[in-house]
Order: structure tokens, then sequence, then C-alpha cells
């Protein structure tokens, strides 16, 4: 039996299978009245799948935008393949879920990060227990401040 219960990758588990569900629901039916969703991915993570010269502009991390025009947009267990417009042109793009770093949809305010670390860093900056404030998960809410209407 495991010596602590791991509540940040319970988190990210329980996160990434909200976005899952958010895009199937919009994949089957739509994106329902003004939600629309930012969501920000590391190109570099194995899987992402994207148009060379996409992956050149953005090496290590793009935002993409599903709003008003996308095509093709199917979710399954392990990430989601989207087809956008890049300047009149369509590029299909396949986003394994753990790549995704933000999650947005300013219409409502709600956010999600992702924050990722090396678990080998962790064991060797980890402090004696004498703290009394509970450690930060790796999920954290994103500020939705930016993204806002002036």
């Amino acid at each position: 039996m495991a010596k602590s219960i791991d509540y940040g990758n319970l988190m990210h588990r329980a996160m990434r299978g909200l976005i899952q569900t958010v895009l199937k629901d919009v994949a089957a039916h739509g994106l329902p009245g003004a939600h629309h969703f930012f969501i920000t991915f590391d190109t570099s993570v194995e899987g992402v799948e994207m148009a060379d010269w996409l992956r050149s502009r953005y090496p290590g991390e793009m935002t993409i935008v599903i709003q008003h025009w996308f095509e093709n947009l199917t979710v399954n267990d392990d990430g989601f393949t989207i087809t956008l417009n890049f300047g009149n042109q369509p590029e299909p793009m396949v986003i394994p879920f753990d790549a995704v770093r933000t999650f947005v949809d300013p219409s409502v305010e709600f956010g999600l990060r992702f924050e990722t670390h090396d678990e080998e860093e962790d064991e060797d900056d980890e402090e004696p227990e004498d703290d009394p404030t509970p450690p930060q998960g790796d999920a954290q809410i994103v500020r939705l401040d930016k993204f806002r209407k002036q």
C-alpha cells in the first residue's frame, strides 16, 4: 500500500477527465451559447501532431482557440484531434491530454492550469516536514483577467 495519497496526480486525472467530457459534448453538439476555449499545449510532447510550419513557429508551446471555425473534433481517452483554420488554411492537429497546459473558457471565467515537474527533482528538493503549510497540488486555477473583455 502507498505511503500517502497522491492528490496532485488524482487532481490532474480528474481535470483531464473534465476537459475530455467537455470536448466530447462539443464534438457531439457544438459549442453552446458564447462558450469558446483557449487551450495551450506543449508542442514537444510525444504524440502531438501538427504541420511542420506550425511546429517551427511554435517549438515549445502553442495556444489554440476553439470558437467560430473548427472541424473534425474527435475525442478519445488519450487526447483529441481537430482541424483549425490558420489564415484560410485548414490544418489537422492531434493533441494528447498530457500535452495540455491550460484550458480556459473565458465566457464563464473558467480555467485550469496543469504544471509539470520532474519527480526526481521533487525528491531531491524535499524539505523536512516541519512546515505546517499543506503542499500545493499540481493543478491551479488560471487567472482570467487577461481574457476579460474591456
